[in-house]
């Protein structure tokens, strides 16, 4: 790290021993070629600085650790190289009374060097707060890192004790796998509400896809439920409906829902977390990340039940979505994707009714039943009823349950009723 022309000996005994200089010009006289060295020394080493410098910045984006303590050592060590060389410029050539041009040249270029060496010695100054500062930050964040860990294998150990998945338990939104709703008769009727309005949103898309493909709605309706006598031409709406129902709502009274389960048994506690981890969320991106789940089994079977293979070709003038499903995909289409609405509603009663302590029992109407304004609610208001003779059941458009002590009315279609205009 010496500078060139200079002997190690002659560099220690500038350091170890009071020496009496000899006036400058004498100096680069006797030894001009010394002079050259250290004037080389001295921009060479400040190149290796300026290039230490930018390897210091370059460390910064992005924030490595390891190449910033690597520039910082290299940016240090010239730093010193160049230190060394200002001293023993200062012990060996002092300032003279009278400078030749070369000496003034030689002393300027010098004190150039000193300012940029001052302007390095701060910008590394502050490359080593901000190491210091991004040092504290990492150290937090490890503490952070450190703390989740252990939180998360404790709750994978409560869960794991409870035979639920992490899985589920993060889609629930809560750290100790529970959420903090209460489970009331109320939320359980706002579902059926929800799965009622579903059916019947469904079989809009259905019935029009119908008409499009040139059916004959009437003789579909009353294939459905022959002899039905409507009081309107558009009540037949509800035979579709019907349709819809019985297939969806089949299995529903079996904790499995007529599918073979992943799950070896089940809890309450796992219906529930089941219910929240699908309840805010799409059911196509649910698929999408795991389509042989219980609930993509669901949907796969059920849209083969509702959706019959003569409707399919008829909509879309093949089997190949039907192929798909069976295949166990779930399409994109507008068509799949608006029968997943009905499926997740569904699926959440399911889920929701096997979540309560007490049991939550299902109860269908059959057709042809008497009419009882305890048990059932008309799909149709307006009636006008024969005081003589109690009007009967044409069609089932969703079933009741029973909740601990509450009914929740089954809806059905009047057969041979009028209506009020």
């Amino acid at each position: 790290m010496l500078p060139t022309g200079l002997k190690d000996n002659q560099f220690r005994e500038s350091n170890s021993q009071k020496v009496h200089p000899q006036p400058m010009e004498e100096s680069i006289n006797q030894n001009p070629e010394a002079v050259e060295g250290l004037i080389s020394k001295v921009f060479t080493n400040i190149s290796s600085l300026k290039s230490a410098y930018i390897q210091l910045q370059a460390a910064h984006t992005p924030y490595d650790p390891e190449k910033i303590q690597a520039a910082d050592k290299l940016v240090i060590s010239e730093l010193k190289t160049l230190s060394e060389i200002k001293h023993f410029y200062r012990e060996n050539y002092p300032k003279p009374a009278s400078v030749s041009p070369q000496d003034s040249r030689l002393a300027a270029e010098i004190q150039e060097q000193q300012s940029l060496l001052k302007t390095y010695e701060v910008m590394v100054k502050k490359f080593q707060s901000e190491i210091q500062n991004k040092d504290s930050e990492i150290h937090q964040l490890q503490k952070q890192i450190e703390e989740a860990s252990q939180k998360r294998a404790k709750l994978e150990k409560n869960l794991k004790l409870r035979g639920l998945s992490t899985k589920e338990s993060e889609a629930s939104g809560n750290e100790n796998g529970y959420s903090s709703i209460d489970l009331t008769p109320e939320i359980f009727i706002s579902a059926v509400e929800a799965s009622f309005k579903a059916i019947h949103d469904f079989s809009k898309p259905l019935i029009n896809m119908m008409k499009a493909a040139g059916w004959d709605l009437d003789a579909a309706a009353n294939s459905i439920e022959p002899d039905v006598v409507y009081a309107k031409r558009a009540h037949k709406k509800y035979a579709f409906e019907s349709h819809i129902c019985q297939r969806i709502f089949s299995g529903f009274q079996q904790e499995s829902y007529s599918i073979e389960s992943d799950s070896a048994t089940f809890s309450k506690e796992s219906f529930f977390h089941q219910y929240q981890a699908l309840r805010d969320t799409d059911p196509l991106d649910v698929l999408g990340q795991n389509p042989d789940s219980d609930f993509g089994k669901f949907c796969r079977g059920k849209y083969l039940a509702v959706v019959h293979p003569k409707m399919e070709a008829s909509f879309f003038g093949n089997l190949d979505q039907r192929n798909y499903v069976l295949g166990g995909g779930h399409p994109r289409t507008p068509f799949y994707q608006a029968f997943l609405k009905l499926a997740k509603s569904i699926w959440l009663l399911h889920r929701l009714a096997y979540s309560f302590d007490s049991n939550i029992k299902i109860f269908q109407v059959k057709r042809g039943s008497e009419f009882s304004e305890v048990y059932m609610e008309s799909v149709v208001k307006n009636l006008i009823l024969d005081e003589n003779k109690k009007p009967s059941v044409g069609l089932m458009v969703m079933p009741g349950f029973w909740i601990g002590g509450s009914l929740i009315q089954s809806r059905v279609y009047l057969s041979g009723v009028k209506v009020a205009e």
